[in-house]
Order: structure tokens, then sequence, then C-alpha cells
């Protein structure tokens, strides 16, 4: 399976995208890069299939273990993901 750069991939989807999005630390940006709900109902349901333990009501709390863990599964997944980005 070959290896996606998923730094290169996001940042060319971010030059192409009139809002400034920092989807490097981001997990709303993230998925407003990707075009996908970055509701707070969206991001609980993502916590919810990716079995976050912690409190969701605590949404800062939530919304960092939520990107270091879709960086790490997108590296599970033959992404290339930058180590500090990762879980």
């Amino acid at each position: 399976m070959p290896t996606v750069d998923v730094e290169a991939v996001l940042t060319r989807k971010q030059e192409g995208n009139s809002q400034q999005l920092n989807w490097r630390t981001s997990i709303v940006d993230l998925l407003k890069l990707l075009e996908l709900d970055s509701s707070l109902n969206a991001r609980k349901q993502l916590a919810s299939e990716l079995h976050y333990t912690g409190n969701t009501e605590d949404c800062a709390a939530m919304n960092v273990w939520l990107h270091r863990e879709v960086m790490q599964k997108l590296a599970e997944n033959g992404g290339k993901v930058p180590e500090g980005l990762k879980a």
C-alpha cells in the first residue's frame, strides 16, 4: 500500500482554501479543511467512535485528544504524519 504524505495533502488543501485554518493543532480546523462537520455534536460522535474515555463536556481536552487520535489513525492506515502531530 502506498504511503500518503498527510502533511503535503493538507497543506495543498489549505493553499486552495480562503479560510486561515490551523489544521496542525485544531480538530475543528482540520475537519473544516476536509469539508466535514466540525460541530460539537459531530466531534462528540467522533470521540465516541474512537473510544474517548474522557468527559465530552470538557471540549478543550476532547478536542486535543481527537486531533492526536485522528493523526494517529491516519498514520496507522498508511499516512505519513509528522511525529509532532501523532499521539
